[in-house]
């Protein structure tokens, strides 16, 4: 699988399943505008109120270091967004960034990109990172354009008020995953590497992704500290699920 990989920047490409239902494909460059699929329902739609629970979920204010990546949850502000805030208190954002996440809509290709146009939050509208994102799609031709992919999907939405707030000048690639298969994912993560090393600017990876669902705090606590430990454990460039 990985020299299948090797050989698709030849033009050989590995198959994924598509996901049901088939979508449109929209050419790379066209302008496309994604309004919210989760205002006022996962965070607040009032520019003043969604503000407003931004800044407090941010405090009490960290000195905020530079970092190369980063994983968040994604979840309703009432259920994840002092966890996010704590996350997000930390970290310096650039103004570019890369923002991955899971499909949970099972709509669109395995491995979903927007190339072009910009994001609407009540903030305003976030833009696309158009030069960075066809980079990805020039390292990683199996990344498809296809913006039906996030159209309905809140795990990267949520993630762009905390993100705008901080940085003003933020621009963003937008990544809907929806393989499982880790080779595929693995060899994204190395495409990411590569056009990442070749900026001259600092960018941001992010992963919009729950540790756990529905249990306690002590249980939740438990089960990152297992991860912690394990990845502690590791070799710096092991993937965590082959540590």
């Amino acid at each position: 699988m990985r020299r299948a990989f090797a050989r698709s920047r030849a033009g050989k490409m590995p198959a994924l399943p598509v996901l049901s239902p088939p979508c449109e494909e929209v050419p790379m460059g066209t302008t496309v505008v994604r309004h919210p699929a989760v205002a006022g329902r996962f965070y607040p739609k009032e520019q003043r109120k969604l503000l407003a629970d931004i800044r407090s979920y941010l405090q009490p204010a960290a000195a905020p270091i530079p970092a190369l990546g980063c994983i968040v949850p994604h979840a309703g502000y009432m259920y994840s967004g002092h966890v996010a805030g704590a996350v997000y208190a930390h970290l310096e954002i650039p103004e570019r960034c890369i923002v991955l996440c899971p499909n949970h809509t099972g709509i669109g290709t395995p491995l979903s990109i927007m190339s072009a146009g910009a994001w609407e939050i009540p903030l305003g509208d976030v833009p696309i990172d158009q030069e960075l994102a066809t980079a990805l799609v020039e390292q990683f031709p199996l990344l498809s354009e296809d913006s039906s992919a996030h159209l309905a999907e809140h795990a990267i939405e949520v993630q762009l008020p905390f993100l705008r707030t901080k940085q003003k000048n933020l621009r963003f690639v937008p990544v809907a995953i929806g393989t499982r298969e880790f080779d595929a994912l693995e060899a994204l993560g190395q495409a990411i590497a590569e056009v990442v090393g070749r900026q001259q600017e600092r960018v941001l990876v992010l992963a919009s992704s729950d540790m756990n669902h529905y249990e306690s705090d002590p249980v939740t606590r438990a089960k990152d500290q297992k991860a912690i430990d394990k990845r502690s454990a590791c070799a710096d460039s092991a993937p965590l699920s082959r540590c």
